[in-house]
């Protein structure tokens, strides 16, 4: 059954608006917002379950909805006026579709592993941009697996989702503190490889063919001691110009497909 929403003081209306608004209402509710229909699809098609549907009927007919991902709509469907879509949406007049959605992480443990993974790991990462433009590269190069170390964002951030272009649901995704991920990281024998400016040895000087975890830390302040101290090794990238840093996404891919250029863009 499709309700119809033409109010913006809608409780429904009002719950998206805090949503996209307070990560502690994300917390609390233990759910989020997806927007855009590539976006709904990877996540149906990733497993995530899906709590509510609204879609604005001037942008997309109840009937393409209805096809979206065999996405069964037995409850929670509403239909919304242009007006209150495009006060809830980030995306105004786009594509018609927001959804409300469980979040889902991964435990260290949870995560399923081939014998020989590539894995990134970013500690403290506090830009959601930043966070949706590494899950674009991680989804890119096919990693394993993206383990976040005490973030100091929401995860599920609107802006996270958005940026990640929906990569957010097709790539295994896990929070942990840096002592527990190290601990895992030794007991599963994959070599971590920290980011830093003060490394001695060029990334591609190294064999990233066996079990491999890249490291990156804040573009601010780079990783913590702790880190820097226990990881097996640290490298750098070469820098040729008048600044020392990257943003961390481009770090990232750097490292990343030279690794999967090693492995033959095939493990």
């Amino acid at each position: 059954m499709i309700r119809q929403i033409t109010s913006l003081q809608n409780p429904f209306i009002k719950t998206v608006l805090l949503l996209r608004e307070k990560s502690r209402e994300r917390k609390t509710q233990e759910l989020f917002i997806i927007e855009g229909l590539r976006e709904f699809n990877l996540a149906v098609s990733g497993g995530f379950l899906i709590q509510s549907v609204a879609f604005c009927p001037d942008l997309l007919s109840p009937e393409e909805v209805i096809k979206l991902s065999g996405y069964s709509f037995s409850s929670n469907l509403f239909e919304v006026s242009r007006q209150v879509y495009n006060r809830i949406a980030f995306r105004q007049d786009a594509e018609g579709i927001i959804a409300l959605s469980r979040p889902r992480l991964y435990g260290l443990n949870d995560l399923r592993l081939p014998p020989n993974p590539l894995i990134l790991i970013l500690e403290s990462v506090e830009k959601p941009g930043n966070l949706g433009a590494v899950l674009r590269t991680a989804d890119a190069a096919n990693i394993d697996a993206v383990i976040i170390c005490d973030p100091l964002t929401d995860v599920y951030n609107p802006n996270t989702v958005r940026s990640s272009i929906g990569c957010i649901f097709t790539v295994p995704l896990s929070v942990s503190t840096t002592q527990d991920t190290i601990a895992w990281l030794s007991s599963r024998g994959i070599s971590s490889y920290a980011t830093s400016l003060g490394a001695e040895l060029f990334y591609h000087t190294l064999d990233f063919r066996g079990p491999t975890a890249f490291v990156m830390g804040t573009e601010s302040t780079g990783l913590s001691e702790l880190w820097l101290s226990k990881a097996d090794h640290t490298i750098k990238i070469p820098m040729g110009g008048k600044i020392d840093s990257m943003n961390v996404s481009v770090s990232a891919a750097i490292v990343i497909f030279e690794a999967r250029r090693q492995r033959d863009f095939s493990s």
